[in-house]
């Protein structure tokens, strides 16, 4: 609440104050909260993990070199989402309704997966959730999402004009509104678009969850898909970008390059402690919460279609989930040695370090390509 006090307050009283007024200025302020946020109490948090033997299950069918790796405290992902939303809520600015519900759905995505990793410590097994509740959890939590941004559609602070990498002007609306003069039967013109968010919601989300299996991996890609995300939505705000690369211009996004920042500085943070060999994992709690608050944020910018470009990697271990198992389902025969693909790859046998380098290369060449659509139009 820093912004409502030192500028909204204070600054009548001590003009210095006003450079509080600008994102860029508490983006790298949030950025800098979240880093040492994490820094400083990184071990502490680690600790307590150890001290209440909250350590990974490692799977005794994956690469042999992993089983080391028993015993690591997990649920660090607690971490960072601290250090995601105190810093936001520190420098955003409250007023703005989509700060809120990109809170919101990091909270709810992460609570998911602090229930599905307090299960998996608990009965000392991989397994967790079962699928059917995870995924229902995650829905839920998505159709509260969508609701939310109706409501917002309905005051014309949202749009629900999805935009169209490469094309200026073709912005199809996820709305129906031919219900519009049906009263009875007005909802339904927006359950294409709560599909829509509940699809995006939970695919990123267990894209980042699927990715998270190499130390440092899930979270390396993170970083470079929320710095991504800090510039699109930071143009997306702009009155001048905005117009210049002919974008939906929407005021209230530009408050979300604070969360977004502050999600770099986290990641950047965590990663500190998750690096190879790690000290800690971000577990499912983390996972689900950095995959939610990505796609809610691309969501609320309208950037969907990019997502697939902004984090290519976390597609490409969603995909190669989805090619092996299919393909087991009708032939009997895997695509892949093992999946995720990152397992395919060490055991072909590359380091894992290796892998993990050349992911972050390959997700850093994805995020560079979405931000070149925004002039390819």
């Amino acid at each position: 609440m820093l912004y409502w006090l030192l500028y909204q307050k204070l600054y009548p009283f001590f003009h210095p104050f006003r450079i509080f007024r600008y994102v860029t200025f508490r983006t790298v302020f949030a950025s800098l909260t979240a880093l040492l946020i994490t820094l400083f109490i990184g071990p502490y948090v680690i600790s307590k993990l150890r001290e209440f033997q909250i350590g990974q299950y490692v799977r005794d069918d994956g690469p042999q070199s992993h089983l080391k790796k028993s015993g690591t405290p997990t649920m660090g992902g607690l971490l960072i989402v601290i250090a995601i939303l105190l810093p936001t809520l520190l420098w955003a600015d409250p007023a703005d309704p989509l700060i809120w519900i990109v809170v919101f759905a990091t909270l709810a995505f992460g609570a998911v997966g602090f229930a599905d990793d307090y299960i998996k410590v608990v009965k000392r097994r991989s397994l967790g959730l079962t699928p059917s509740a995870k995924l229902f959890g995650q829905a839920l939590a998505a159709v509260l999402v969508a609701s939310s941004l109706i409501v917002l559609q309905q005051f014309r602070m949202f749009s629900t004009a999805l935009s169209v990498p490469f094309f200026k002007s073709w912005r199809p609306d996820l709305m129906l509104h031919w219900f519009d003069h049906v009263p009875h039967l007005a909802l339904l013109a927006f359950v294409p678009f709560v599909a829509w968010v509940v699809f995006v919601l939970l695919g990123s989300s267990n894209a980042v969850n699927l990715t998270d299996g190499l130390d440092g991996l899930a979270i390396g890609c993170t970083i470079i898909a929320a710095g991504a995300l800090t510039v699109l939505t930071y143009v997306s705000g702009h009155v001048v970008y905005a117009d210049y690369l002919e974008l939906q211009r929407m005021p209230l996004v530009s408050e979300l390059t604070i969360f977004c920042g502050s999600m770099v500085g986290a990641s950047i943070g965590f990663l500190w402690y998750n690096a190879h060999p790690a000290e800690v994992f971000m577990g499912d709690v983390g996972s689900l919460a950095l995959g939610g608050a990505i796609g809610t944020v691309a969501i609320c910018i309208r950037q969907e279609l990019l997502l697939p470009f902004i984090g290519g990697i976390f597609i490409i271990e969603a995909l190669s989930v989805i090619l092996q198992v299919g393909s087991y389902k009708l032939r009997k025969k895997r695509i892949f040695k093992m999946a995720p693909i990152h397992h395919h790859f060490e055991q072909l046998g590359w380091a894992e370090s290796k892998v993990i380098a050349r992911f972050w290369i390959g997700a850093l060449v994805f995020a560079l390509f979405a931000l070149t659509t925004l002039k390819l139009r």
